[in-house]
């Protein structure tokens, strides 16, 4: 297996993943819409203590996982930045082929991490 057919899959993979997760995201939504069904009853502190319960587990867990992420792929960023091609056919000023999309690429990964620190804090 090649490494473009490897990050190819694992590229489908996460799309599969994040695929479900919007899923489940339509039907928490889906099922928190039906919560108002318990004040049309008279029971209005059973839809907001179940709602409140529904965004705090929701937020923790969604805390816990960009914080574990961040965590995760910043303590890779030394190696990850090690990785810019260079090689003998480098030009001065400008690097190697594909230093330019390199370094495109790192700088999407260090703004997603600053965007994951300030939801997940």
């Amino acid at each position: 297996m090649t490494e473009t057919d490897t990050a190819k899959e694992l590229r489908q993979a996460i799309a599969r993943h994040l695929a479900e997760l919007h899923r489940l995201h339509i039907q928490l939504a889906t099922d928190s819409r039906s919560l108002k069904a318990l004040t049309l009853e008279g029971r209005p502190q059973a839809e907001i203590e179940i709602a409140a319960e529904m965004l705090e587990q929701y937020m923790a867990a969604t805390g816990a996982f960009l914080e574990n992420m961040r965590g995760r792929y910043e303590a890779r960023l030394a190696l990850l930045r090690r990785g810019d091609p260079a090689g003998p056919e480098a030009v001065p000023g400008q690097g190697a082929p594909g230093h330019g999309a390199f370094w495109y690429a790192f700088s999407r990964l260090t703004g997603a991490l600053r965007m994951a620190e300030r939801r997940s804090g």
